[in-house]
C-alpha cells in the first residue's frame, strides 16, 4: 500500500470521521445498566466474544464481499451481501445505526472518488431505495478504493468496531485512557487472525445471543446516553 492510499483510507477509519459511531453503544450501554458489563475486565470478555463470534463471522466477511466486488467490477454481490445483512441483524436499532454510518461513508467517498464505479453505483442505489447500504459494505467498497489490500480492510474495521466499543465504555464505565489503550492491543491479535481468516466466500453467521438481547433492550432503557 502507498503512503496515499494509507492516508485516504484513515480518513474513513478514523474516529473523527463524521458517521455518526459515537452515537451509538450497539447494546453495551443497555448491558451495563443489567450488571453485565461492569469494568474493564468485563468489557474484554463482552468486546472479545463480539468479535470472534459475531462481527468477524458476519460483518468483516461483508467487508470482505464488498472489496472484492469493487476490485471485479461486479456490484451485484455487494448488493446482494447488503441484503442479507439488513436480514441478519435483529434489532431495530442495529440495523439503523449501520445504515446511517454507512450512508454517511458512501457520501463521503462518492464526493472524493466520483469516478469510482463501484463506489457511484452502490451510492445510486441506496438513493433509489434498492439497497440499504450498511456500514461493513460501505467500508469494503471505500477502502478498496482508496487502494488498501482486503485484509488490511478488515482488520481496520475490526478495529474501529472494537474502538467504538472502548470509546463507548469510557463514558459508561470506569475505564480510563490508559487501560482502553491497553485493551485495545490486547485486541490486536484477535483481529489479525480473524482478518486473515475471512474470506468472501465465508457464509453469514452470527451467534451472540447475549450482545443481541442488549441491543434490542436499548430502546426500553429508563435513561440513555446513546440511540443504540
Amino acid at each position: 500500500m502507498n503512503t496515499l492510499s494509507l492516508i485516504q483510507g484513515l480518513r474513513f477509519v478514523d474516529s473523527f470521521f463524521p458517521s455518526g459511531g459515537f452515537a451509538f453503544s450497539s447494546g453495551l450501554e443497555a448491558a451495563v445498566q443489567d450488571g453485565a458489563v461492569r469494568d474493564g475486565k468485563d468489557l474484554a470478555r463482552y468486546v472479545e466474544d463480539l468479535l470472534v463470534q459475531g462481527v468477524g463471522r458476519r460483518e468483516a466477511i461483508a467487508v470482505a464481499v464488498a472489496h472484492k466486488a469493487a476490485l471485479s467490477g461486479s456490484l451485484g454481490p455487494a448488493l446482494e451481501i447488503d441484503r442479507s445483512l439488513e436480514s441478519l441483524k435483529l434489532g431495530r436499532d442495529s440495523r439503523l445505526a449501520s445504515r446511517q454510518m454507512g450512508r454517511q461513508v458512501m457520501k463521503a467517498a462518492v464526493e472524493q472518488f466520483g469516478d469510482d464505479r463501484a463506489l457511484r453505483d452502490f451510492g445510486a442505489a441506496i438513493h433509489e431505495g434498492r439497497t440499504a447500504g450498511h456500514f461493513p459494505v460501505a467500508m469494503g467498497l471505500t477502502l478498496a478504493a482508496c487502494g488498501w489490500p482486503r485484509r488490511d480492510t478488515i482488520a481496520a474495521f475490526l478495529y474501529q468496531t472494537a474502538q467504538g466499543m472502548v470509546s463507548a465504555a469510557m463514558k459508561l464505565l470506569p475505564v480510563g485512557q490508559q487501560q482502553a489503550q491497553q485493551l485495545l492491543a490486547d485486541w490486536g491479535p484477535v483481529i489479525t487472525q480473524l482478518s486473515q481468516r475471512v474470506t468472501p466466500k465465508a457464509r453469514l453467521v452470527s451467534w451472540t445471543p447475549i450482545h443481541d438481547i442488549y441491543a434490542m433492550r436499548h430502546a426500553r432503557l429508563e435513561s440513555r446516553l446513546f440511540r443504540s
